[in-house]
This record gives structure tokens, sequence and C-alpha cells, in this order.
């Protein structure tokens, strides 16, 4: 079956856009997804968000992108048919599926709802399938999964602004929770306010914390201080904010995929505080290890998250009106939009449209 065309390698036909090439470049495509087996549930996908791992796996940016290649892990829609065994949903549901459409189920991490670290976690898209078969995503017109890695979305949650959160919501939620740096009292700081940190400063609020949004320019102020409701600002290249501000946070949670310093973070930390990071930057970073002995501070890491964890960020974004802030475009617009999201142009995530805007090829 693997070595099947696309459109071949399965009865159900689908079709969406795909890349074919390092160029990036992605337009109409035809393939094949399973027929929906016994624990699986089929979904018409309504709306995707556009991430920026898509645009680096369209271009093999880490050199090992397999074309062609359908991106898109911040799916939500409209359940279709649902196997015999399934209990999570039923036909006509909303539901979404984020990074992760399979692992093991029996490593120590899926033991403990850890699926996002399994050994032999399948991504929605760019994966070996159990089969051998390659995972699609959802810039395409239906999806097929199993139900463990459903997750139900609330009537009261958008589904268009709560798409994003599959990905970049419990990509901040879940070390928020782990580290236990956003828990009522406690002050901590958002640096970077892009399509992680908007939705950090959100999290954080909700959880009962104060937030300062640490960014390099005071450009984002306003926004971050009466829109997002964050409740200090900090320029990270003033000199005199950064050390007036010195020995005041408890927890930072690092949301920049640029090369940065990261001395001027630890120096904001207080005794015991934690600095974690959720950017992943192309470039190492320099690490000065006295700030941590001499503050007992420490350096931590987060990957997305489990499916229950996910479940549960979604449930909170529910109760409290979370959603990330998009501008929605068409699916012949999406080549434009990774062009704009390269150079940061988006406030702050691109959603499509795929409902309205994909057509059959």
């Amino acid at each position: 079956m693997a070595g099947k065309s696309p459109e071949e390698q399965h009865p159900v036909k689908a079709y969406g856009w795909a890349a074919r090439d390092p160029s990036g470049i992605l337009a109409p495509f035809k393939f094949s997804r399973r027929a929906t087996r016994d624990v699986d549930v089929r979904f018409k996908v309504l709306y995707c968000g556009i991430c920026h791992t898509d645009l680096h796996f369209i271009k093999n940016d880490w050199g090992f992108t397999t074309y062609p290649l359908v991106p898109g892990h911040e799916m939500v829609g409209e359940v279709t048919e649902v196997g015999k065994s399934v209990t999570k949903v039923k036909v006509g549901d909303k539901v979404g599926v984020g990074c992760l459409i399979g692992s093991c189920r029996s490593c120590d991490s899926c033991a403990q709802d850890l699926e996002n670290y399994c050994p032999k976690q399948i991504l929605s898209y760019g994966s070996p399938d159990f089969d051998g078969t390659p995972t699609y995503g959802g810039y395409s017109n239906e999806m097929v999964c199993d139900e463990h890695f459903i997750i139900k979305f609330p009537e009261s949650l958008p589904l268009a602004g709560g798409a994003p959160l599959l990905c970049a919501g419990v990509t901040v939620y879940s070390p928020m929770k782990y580290y236990d740096i956003a828990k009522p009292g406690n002050h901590i700081g958002i640096n970077g306010l892009g399509g992680l940190g908007h939705v950090a400063v959100k999290f954080a609020k909700a959880l009962g914390a104060k937030v300062t949004v640490i960014s390099t320019s005071d450009r984002k102020k306003d926004e971050a201080l009466n829109h997002l409701g964050a409740d200090n600002f900090l320029v990270s290249r003033n000199p005199e904010e950064m050390q007036a501000a010195v020995g005041t946070l408890d927890g930072i949670l690092d949301c920049v995929s640029a090369k940065h310093a990261l001395l001027p973070l630890l120096g904001l930390l207080k005794t015991h505080g934690k600095l974690i990071t959720v950017g992943a930057p192309a470039e190492p970073l320099e690490l000065v290890l006295s700030p941590l002995n001499m503050g007992r501070k420490m350096i931590g890491g987060s990957y997305i998250g489990g499916i229950a964890q996910t479940q549960e960020m979604i449930d909170l974004a529910a109760k409290h009106n979370i959603t990330a802030d998009i501008e929605i475009v068409a699916m012949d617009q999406v080549n434009t939009a990774m062009e704009r999201l390269h150079k940061g142009d988006v406030r702050y995530r691109f959603v499509i449209d795929v409902a309205n805007t994909l057509k059959a090829p």
C-alpha cells in the first residue's frame, strides 16, 4: 500500500493543498484516506490554523520533510461518521485534532497521558502512519482519526478562534501547569508576544497569575496591556527597565524562536525562579551557569501536551472565553499567508476557512 500513489493508498477519496518540493509552494492535491475503522472518527474539516511549524515543514527547514506534504495540525470540524466502538463523540459533534494522531499507547509516557513524549508518536502530517502510508494534515476536506486523539469542542468555543489552541494553546498551557508557574499569586513573564505569547498571556491570567509581557520594543505595549490584559510591559532592550525588574518574576515562559540572550531573562527571576522555553531557535543559545547556581534557578523545556491535557486546556478556554486572535484566509490565499507569516506580518494567527473556500480539484 505504501508503494501506491496517494490517490490509491486508501479507499476514501480526499483532496487538499500540498507542497511538492522545498520551494514550499502549496497547490491543489488529490489523495485518499482510510475507511472508518471501529475506533475511528471521521469529520469534515471546517477550519485549520496555520502554524509556524507548517512553514518549516513545507520548506524542509529541518531536513526530514517528505513530499507531497499536506500541512495542518490545528484542525476543527464536524463529525460525519463514527466507528461502532466509538464512545467519545457522535455524528454532528464539533471536534478537533492537534499535532498527534497516534502513539504506541503502552510506553511509560503514554501510560501517564503524555503521548506527546512517546518515541513512536504519529504526527498529524509528515509521519508514517501505523500502516506505513504518509499522514496528511488539515489543509484538506476531511480527516479520520482514532477517537483517542480526538478533542471534543464545547459548544461555546468558537471553532475558528479555537483551532490554533490545539497547538499554540496546549504548548503554553502544559508548561504552566507542569512547572506550576502560573498559579494564583505568582508573577510570571511572557517573553515574545506572537502566536504563542498572546495566547500565553490569556491562559496565565485565567490561571490567576500576574503577567508581565517582555518584548524587544514598545510597539506592542498598548496591545499587551489594554487588549490582552497583561499587568506590566517590559522592553528587553531598555537597560533601565530591565534593571528595575531584576528579581521580580517567579517564572518566565520564553516563546521566542529567534536567537536571543538568556542571561537578562535569568536576572528577572526570583530565587528558585524557572525559565521555561517553548520556542525553537534554529541556532544554539548561550547559557551562563552562575546565575542558575547563585539563585537556585532552573531552565526547562516543554513540547505541546498529551491528549487529556489538551482536552483540559480546551475546556478551560471555553470557560474563560479564550481564543486566539486570528485572521481568516481562503485556501487560495495560503501561499500569501505563508509569505506574510515568514515576515511576521500576522496578528496573531492565520486560520484557513476550509469549508467555504477549499474547492475539489
